[in-house]
């Protein structure tokens, strides 16, 4: 995760978007990208085209970690944190 992490902000910082990539900005990015993601599953009969599902996931991921990065949040942990809320509010089906 870390090197991905490297590689996602070496690419940003080298077209000079760091300036551009605020909080506020990546969180549009995210929702932006993944209204173009959802387009895919607009109609019930859709058959996606998963080429451009991949595609349209990978900048929802990518925002997300530089978002991540920008705010010195490390994706792993806070995945995890996050696993375990869910983990109480859905509990196995026992």
């Amino acid at each position: 995760m870390k090197k991905i992490l490297e590689e996602i902000v070496k690419f940003r910082d080298e077209r000079g978007w760091r300036d551009h990539d605020t909080p506020q900005a990546l969180a549009k990015s995210i929702i932006i990208e993944a209204a173009e993601l959802l387009e895919n599953y607009q109609w019930e009969d859709t058959h996606p085209n998963l080429t451009n599902v991949e595609e349209e996931l990978a900048d929802v991921l990518i925002y997300s970690l530089a978002m991540c990065s920008d705010l010195g949040l490390d994706p792993e942990t806070i995945i995890r944190k996050k696993m375990v809320k869910n983990e109480v509010k859905y509990p196995k089906n026992q």
